[in-house]
Formats: C-alpha cells, structure tokens, sequence
C-alpha cells in the first residue's frame, strides 16, 4: 500500500467529515482523561495508604479515675500491677513491632502541643488525661488480634485503631476514582459509537471508490486501511489532548493547587512519574479502540 495514496485518502476522509472527527476528538479526549484521573486517583491513594498506614498505631487507652466504672474500668483506675501485665502481654505478642508507654504529663504535652489555641488549655490539667500504651504493629491490619486480646481487660479503657480514623478519607478517595471509571465508560461508549457512525459515513461517502477497487481486485486490508487509519488518528489526537488534560490539570491542581494549600501532603502526593506512567496507557487505548471499532464497522459496509 503507497503511503502517498494512503495519506492522501485519510485527509480526504478527515475532511468530509470533519465535524464528526472533532465530535469523536473530544469524546475520545474525555474520556481518556477521566480514565487517566481515575488511574492517578487510584496511585494517589495507595500512596497514601502506604504512607499513612506505616505511620498509624494502635492505642490502648488504660483507664482514668474519671472514667465510667464498667467493663475493664469496673474497678477503677489502672493498677501498676494491672500496667505492668498488660506491657508485658505486649511485648510477647508476635504481631506487635513495638510499644511506646505514654504517661499522663507526656499526654499533656502532647495535647498542648497539638493544641496551642484551644480553650481547653487553660482548665485541663494532666490528671484529667489517661495513660495510654501506643503499639506499632508489623501489619497494620492485624487490629483484631490486639483488639480481640485486651478489649474489657482490667484496667483497658478502649482499645483504638488510628487506621479507622483514615477510613473515611480513603472511602472517599475510592469513590471518587470510582465515580471517574463511571463517567468514563460513559463517554467511551459515547466515542465507540462516534467512531463507528464517522465510519459508516466515511465507508457510504466513498462507496463508488470502494466499488471501483473491488472490481480490479483490491484486497480487504488495501480497502479498509484508509478508513481504520482514520479512525487511529482521530484516537491519536483525542490521545494527545488527553495527556495535555491530564498533565496540566496534575500540575494546577495537585503539584500548585493542592500540595501548596496543605503543606503536610507535600511529601505524600504522587509526583510526575505517576503521571507519565498513564499516559501510555492513554494511547494504546485511544489508538487501539477507534482502530479496532473502525475494523468490525468497515467489515460490513464494505462488501459492494
């Protein structure tokens, strides 16, 4: 096939019907970039999940005087002897990495330091905090196990689980992700049928050629070229725009955006090698969905 010919039939093609390839552009682009969102939503998150989980403890509250006087509390404050069991209990367990023992001052300390504006400051005093054991675990999701062993143990108030506090924040970043596969396979559908209409059309505008090739014996794959290839440039701008999309919106929104507003994600924000890592993915599946919806439309509309 002479590439002249080949190039020459796809400019032809594109601009007759030139409204619906930049209809089957922008679908193509959409829909790429919500895919290409949803995949960095997706890398975003178990960033974070690695970042956050690696950090999180697990707290076991020992009681106060102050506390209700039920389940381990039932007798009142802590005992040293009630302390120094559960500490060693602790340190046996395979699970546990490490514990850290937080008295009621360095509670104080470090709700102060916390809380340098709360009014709260003024009346609290460290009596009024309880002791508490922070354990780091080897697997983070091995909560149960430490929960299950001293949840209503004598002298345990609560046993809590930081990761749990994570939870709702990662809900909504899956949904988010979620939400974005949903709108783009929404708009795929939308460009699949684009692209198979732009074909039909291109296929019936051009069908005395089509016949006149037929007649001095084209083969299939001579005839249908011109038309898939239409299709994959189509696919391969919407491709382009995508990554144009996706890469700005990365840079204004998350690197300017959203790491400059909050400080602390600074450090926990995918970077622009996650960005990069998509935008293959972009282009195959621009490339390869116009080609492949062009191909089994042309099969078809093309027998003359």
């Amino acid at each position: 096939m002479r590439a002249q010919f080949v190039l020459k039939e796809i400019g032809i093609g594109l601009r007759r019907n030139l409204t619906m390839t930049i209809a089957v552009i922008v679908s193509v682009a959409l829909s790429l970039t919500l895919f290409g969102a949803g995949l960095l939503v997706s890398a975003q998150t178990n960033s974070m999940k690695d970042y956050w989980y690696d950090r999180v403890e697990v707290s076991i509250y020992l009681c106060n005087k102050s506390d209700p006087k039920q389940g381990g509390c039932v007798n009142g404050e802590v005992t040293a002897a009630e302390r120094d069991a559960i500490q060693a209990d602790l340190t046996k367990m395979a699970e546990v990495k490490d514990v850290f023992y937080e008295n009621k001052q360095d509670a104080y300390k470090h709700f102060m330091e916390q809380n340098e504006d709360s009014p709260l400051g003024d009346s609290l005093t460290p009596d009024q905090l309880p002791e508490s054991f922070r354990v780091k675990l080897h697997d983070p999701t091995k909560f149960d196990i430490i929960s299950s062993a001293f949840t209503g143990r004598g002298g345990v108030f609560v046993v809590q689980d930081q990761k749990a506090l994570l939870k709702p924040f990662f809900d909504l970043l899956r949904s988010a992700q979620y939400a974005a596969y949903g709108i783009m396979a929404f708009m795929l559908v939308v460009a699949i049928l684009l692209i198979v209409n732009t074909a039909r059309v291109s296929a019936f505008s051009r069908r005395r050629e089509t016949g006149i090739m037929r007649l001095v014996g084209a083969s299939n794959f001579y005839i249908q070229g011109p038309f898939i290839l239409e299709s994959a440039v189509a696919g391969l701008v919407g491709a382009l725009t995508a990554s144009g999309l996706l890469s700005i919106g990365y840079y204004f929104g998350v690197k300017k955006g959203l790491a400059g507003a909050i400080n602390i994600l600074d450090k926990q924000l995918i970077g622009f090698d996650a960005v990069f890592a998509v935008l293959p993915w972009l282009f195959i599946l621009g490339v390869g969905m116009s080609a492949i919806a062009s191909f089994f439309t042309l099969r078809k509309y093309l027998k003359v």
